[in-house]
């Protein structure tokens, strides 16, 4: 993919100014089973912060040991990004 195109997309979304503008938004771009997955992936990532064990967040959220996996190696090895919004969000 084009970096360019990632760039106008973080500049897109960023543009928002209210949270309803960005709901319209990625309702408009995304599917309605995407903007799900989407909305699914952050309960894993926030779940797994929590210190919730991967088989609950399994069977509460219905997904694959995999896609859960994918989440916990990215808050263990990866940049902080996630925890840093997650504090941003309760805090």
């Amino acid at each position: 993919m084009n970096d360019g195109w990632k760039k106008e997309l973080i500049h897109l979304l960023a543009s928002a100014r209210s949270e309803g503008e960005l709901s319209d938004l990625l309702q408009s771009l995304l599917t309605p089973s995407e903007w799900e997955e989407l909305a699914k992936r952050w309960q894993i990532v926030k779940r797994l912060i929590e210190g919730d064990p991967q088989r609950g967040v399994r069977d509460d959220l219905q997904v694959s040991i995999a896609t859960i996996t994918r989440g916990s190696r990215e808050i263990q090895y990866g940049s902080g990004i996630l925890q840093k919004f997650y504090k941003r969000l309760h805090h």
